[in-house]
Formats: structure tokens, sequence, C-alpha cells
């Protein structure tokens, strides 16, 4: 290996380390130049000599096809939001409240909460192998080619023993420099402005071409790791930041360690609304955390969010503007919504045209007319709101619900009981077909991939689309003729349609889009009905005795599939070869817990809080946090505190760990 190479790698990797993680420059551009043109010389004379972690590597070259799909190898949580000082203590006392069997306080670790694109970067013997964007938590979008142009992230950790793999997540966002020069570019160039940095650091990280990525100053900073394989034990979160700093990357300006109390939750709130204007990026918030990681591992999650973890949200940003004019926009399931057209106003980073108004009963009570000032808000990515009336206008008109479908021209009629007014119009309704295709298409349903809302937008303009079984019978040529699409590209989609004809019954059910049934609910018809056929045959009664189904949702799905036109777009798909395995009802063997609840407390010594509760759901039964009347046994692990006395005071049947582990974990 030719020295001058690897020595000329190592100083330009040292340099851009120095500039970009520590912002602490030794060496002057011109210098920098010159070795960074002397490396691409050799590089171009020499091509087998270029290694992975060559600075070369980060510039981009050959833009990529499609984005390819990555499984998280641990799970990328979300972040439950606070909005005040109170609910951002009363989120910690709860959970200490849950550790009362271990301790009485614990230290909280703050840093600010950047507003960016969430990533993984795994690494595999300090060499970086791919990055992924947080996509649905479990699985996200190949992003490698864009993530390598960004110079604090190091393409080779900077450690001599480097673990075996390392997951580390963290946010990419675009500082406020580089984002007012990127659109001052764009004016110049009389192209689309970007509303906001985090919307830049997002288009850019998912650009096709990397070289456009790599010209926009992205930076990296982490947050945490996911998957972990090295000769590290953490004990602290703090910990783990100061070792990934260590390991090349910047460190988040303003980290605290403090005890948790309301006084310093103050006090750092008040300090990071100070300083936040003074950040060279971006913050939408603060993200609280408990520092000790034995302390997060046994309080565990909830849903899809940690419960040692919150992110206090800096409040709304309010502007006044006045109200031009007001459209109603007709959704999925018809129902009928107006938008406040406003005079363009800044508020909160963006630029705000449009703000939802929610209902009729809503402009009633703010007393809203057409041409008065009015106040809105907007925090984070909230669609605006309109909040109040500032000053009446001197024109004032009123703002009448139309009688007509501004669609389809089907008569409008108020849902009895609800504030909602809905299309008649049905799947006859253009907005209610195209919106329910989307819908259909959709990656949490029938995950088409490649139909996306815009190719369904013009296949509907076109009339290759009017219902949701016509995409069974799209041909290439009805796609590969349209602007901007081609043969392959037309060949993608039908690829993504075809496999995705090997569904299930719960994403089927959901994809229908049945008013007021998502995806749990969907799931839950699916599991207690187990066929299709027998959920279209059940009765009113039938469907109330489901868990979690109540009277208006059953109303819905009984009318839903009694609905001639439901039944023969649904009879289309199934002709068009869309299968799914019936659900196989649980057995009393396989789920002999099935109807209970039960509850956890104490430290376990052979499981961890996730794997006791995954057995126990596996074998049918709810996991509740707290005790009651309704919990039929409480499994008790080492110094269980109050969950333990109040079963005892109940009279509720309890299991050590062993007696626990002996009677279900060959099952589970």
């Amino acid at each position: 290996m030719n020295t001058h190479y690897i020595d000329l790698i190592a100083k330009i990797t040292q340099w851009d380390h120095e500039y970009y993680v520590l912002d602490d420059p030794t060496v002057s551009d011109t210098e920098y130049d010159q070795a960074f043109q002397e490396l691409l010389a050799i590089e171009s004379t020499r091509p087998g000599l270029v290694t992975p972690d060559s600075p070369s590597q980060r510039v981009g070259a050959t833009p990529i096809q499609d984005y390819l799909k990555i499984e998280h190898s641990v799970r990328m949580l979300s972040l439950a939001n606070a909005f005040s000082l109170e609910e951002t203590y009363a989120f910690f006392e709860k959970a200490l409240k849950e550790l009362a069997d271990n301790t009485d306080s614990f230290t909280i670790y703050s840093e600010p909460k950047l507003d960016g694109l969430a990533v993984s970067i795994y690494y595999e013997d300090g060499q970086l192998v791919y990055a992924a964007t947080r996509g649905d938590g479990q699985i996200g979008e190949d992003v490698t080619h864009t993530i390598k142009t960004i110079k604090s992230i190091p393409l080779k950790l900077t450690d001599a023993s480097p673990p075996k793999r390392i997951d580390i997540r963290g946010e990419v966002f675009m500082p406020k420099k580089a984002f007012e020069k990127l659109n001052r570019l764009a004016l110049e160039n009389n192209t689309k402005l970007f509303v906001n940095p985090r919307n830049a650091a997002a288009g850019s990280i998912r650009q096709m071409n990397p070289k456009i990525a790599a010209e926009r100053d992205l930076q990296f900073i982490p947050y945490g790791i996911g998957a972990y394989e090295g000769d590290r034990d953490f004990k602290q979160h703090s910990d783990i930041m100061r070792y990934l700093h260590g390991l090349g990357f910047r460190q988040n300006p303003h980290c605290f360690n403090f005890e948790s109390s309301f006084e310093n939750f103050t006090k750092n709130y008040e300090f990071m609304a100070e300083h936040r204007s003074e950040l060279p990026m971006e913050i939408d918030g603060i993200v609280y955390k408990v520092d000790d990681i034995s302390l997060q591992n046994k309080l565990g999650f909830i849903a899809r969010s940690p419960k040692w973890a919150v992110a206090r949200k800096f409040p709304a940003q309010n502007q006044t503007t006045q109200l031009l004019a007001v459209d109603f926009q007709v959704g999925r399931t018809g129902v009928l919504t107006p938008v406040a057209r406003l005079a363009p106003v800044f508020v909160g980073g963006v630029t705000v045209s449009n703000a939802t108004l929610h209902n009729m009963d809503e402009i009633d009570r703010l007393g809203l007319y057409i041409g008065d000032e009015v106040e809105i808000q907007r925090a984070g990515d909230v669609i605006p709101k309109v909040i109040k009336v500032t000053a009446t206008g001197e024109t004032r008109s009123p703002i009448i619900m139309p009688d007509q479908c501004p669609i389809c021209n089907a008569s409008v009629e108020r849902t009895e009981g609800q504030a909602s007014f809905r299309c008649t119009g049905g799947l006859t309704c253009g907005a209610q077909s195209a919106e329910r295709i989307k819908h259909y298409a959709s990656r949490k349903f029938m995950n088409i991939n490649n139909l996306g809302t815009k190719l369904i937008e013009v296949l509907y303009d076109t009339g290759k689309l009017k219902s949701i079984a016509d995409i069974y019978q799209l041909k290439s040529e009805d796609i590969a003729n349209l602007e901007g699409q081609g043969i392959k590209s037309a060949q993608n989609v039908l690829d993504s349609i075809e496999s995705s004809k090997s569904t299930k019954l719960g994403a089927f059910i959901g994809a229908l889009g049945i008013h007021e049934v998502g995806e749990e609910s969907a799931k839950t018809l699916a599991k207690h009905f187990c066929s299709l056929e027998t959920i279209t045959k059940a009765t009113l009664e039938d469907l109330q005795a489901v868990p979690d189904i109540g009277p208006v949702m059953a109303k819905n799905i009984e009318q839903f599939f009694k609905d001639e036109t439901n039944q023969t777009i649904i009879a289309d798909i199934i002709a068009a070869g869309v299968t799914w395995p019936d659900e196989i009802p649980p057995s009393p063997t396989e789920q002999p817990l099935l109807g209970q609840t039960w509850v956890l407390t104490g430290t376990l010594e052979n499981l961890t809080r996730s794997e006791a509760k995954e057995i126990l759901e596996k074998l049918g039964a709810k996991v509740a946090g707290s005790v009651s009347k309704k919990t039929d046994c409480v499994v008790v692990g080492k110094e269980a505190g109050s969950k333990l006395k109040n079963a005892e005071a109940l009279g509720i049947k309890t299991l050590d760990e062993a007696a626990f582990l002996a009677a279900f974990k060959p099952i589970g």
C-alpha cells in the first residue's frame, strides 16, 4: 500500500474532524484544497488504491435508481411530547412512582431537540456499512449514499479498538447559515424555496443524487445508540454521549445533567429558551432522559415511545393575518373540511397561507367571517390553525357550508349527532375515490411501494384509476406513456402491485377505508372473526361484541359491507388475485390467559420487563401498568413495592419469577 496515500487520507480526515466536528480548524483553506487535489490526483492515476474511508468517497458519484429498505436491528422509537413544565415534571413523577421499589430520585440528562431527520448509522469493526431513515420505526430507507457526504460523520470511527458493531442514532440537520445560503441560491436561480431547515435536510438526505446532498453542508449529531456489540458497559446515557464524541462525532451544545425536580426543570427550560436563538441550528424543544441506563431498562416502553424520555416542545408561535377566503376540501371518507385561505404570514420558520378550521361548529365558536383579522398558531409540524378573531373586517361575509359537493355535485348532509358534513356521493365522488386509492396503496395497508400519491392523482385524472379495484387492471402503457415515467418505472409499479396481492386479512380490512376503522381496529376484527366472509355477515350485535368496537363503528362496518358497490369492488379485487390466509383462532392451549389482565412489578433476574411482557401477550394476557380490581395476577420480582401491597390488599393472586417461568416460559 502507498504510504504517502495512507498518510494523506489520515491528514485530510483529521482536518475534516477539526473543522466539522470540533469547529477548530488548524490549516488554511488553501492548504486543505492542495492536499485534497493531491489525493484526487493519486486516485485518478491509481484507482486500485481507493479505500472506502477515503475523503474522496464523500463527494458522491452515480445517482441511485431507487431506495432499498433496511430493517433496523433495534427498533427506532419516537418520543412522547410535553407542552408545559407541569406535563414534563408529571411525566417523570409517574416514572419515579414506577421505580418506587428501587429509587427515590434520579438524574436527568437534557439536550436540545434538533429539528431535523432521524437516521441510524451502522458500523462494523469501525467501518461505516449503511445508514437508514427511521421509516416506520422497524423498517427505513437506505440513505447511505447521501449520509456519506456529511463530513461530520466519520467513514471510519476514530478508535484504535472500535466495537464489533454499533448502530448510532442521531439527527441530520441543516445549519441556519446553510439554509439561508440554499434559499438565496434558489431565489437567484428562480427555483422553489425550502420552507424550513428541517424540510431542506430531509429533502437533501432523500436525494437520489448524492452530489446534490454533498453541496448542502448538512450536519449530524448523535443522540444515542441502538444495537451495540463491544467491550463497554455503559452505566449512564451521558457516558454513551461522551463515548460517541470520542468516536469522532459532534456534541450537541448545551447538554446538562441535573436531579429531577420542578425547580431544576424550570431553570433548564428557561436557560434553553433564552439561548435558543444563539444556536447555529434550529431546535424545537428539549429532550429529557433518565440518565441511568439500568433505570431506563426497568421503565421500558409503551407503544412506540420510551417511558424514560420525553420531548418538551417549545410553545407555538402565533401571528396575526387576514382571512381572505374559505375553501371546502373533501376527504377520503367524504367529510367536508373548511380550510382558511390567509394573507401569507411567516410563523415559526414557515410562510403560512392556509390553516385548518376543523368544522362549522368551530367557525361558529370563533364568530369568524371572511375579511376578519385572525390569530393563527403553529407548533412544530402541527398544521396551522386559527385561534381567535383579533379584529372584525371592514367588509365581512359569512362562511356557508355548500349544499353540493365541490367535487362531484352530490348533496351534502350533516352526520346525525356529529359536527361533520359529508358528501353523499360515496365511491362516485372523485375526491373520495382518489383518496381511497391512496389509502389502500399506503405502506401500512397494501404497501404498494411504487404507486405513490402523485402517480395515483395523475392516473385518476387520466381515467385509468377510478376505484381501488382498477389498480389491478393497470397496464404498462398506462404508466409508461405518462410524463416523467418510462417502461422501467412502469414495470416497477406493476411488480409492486403484483407483490402486494399476498397480504393479511387485517391489512386488507384496514385498506378498504371503512369510516373510523383504523389499523388496530382492522387487526382486531380480523383476529375476532378470522375470515372476510364472517365479517361481512356479522350483525350489529356481533360487531359490538368485539373488544373496542363501539356502536358507531359497528354501524359503519355493517353499512359498508351491505353496500352493493363495495361488494362488487371487493369481488373484483379478489378475482384479480389478492389473497390472504384466514386467521386461526387461538386455542385455549396456545393462549390460556386470553382475556386476563396481568401486572409486572419489582426487578426480574432472568427476564427483562419487555421479555416478560412479550411472554404474557403471546399467552393472550393484557399487561397493565397498575394494579386494580380487574387485575388477574401480579408477577413479583425482587424489591417489589406499592404494586405488591395493592395486590395483597385486593386479594389478587401473585407469582414470583420462578413460579412464572415454571408455569409459562416453555409455552411463551
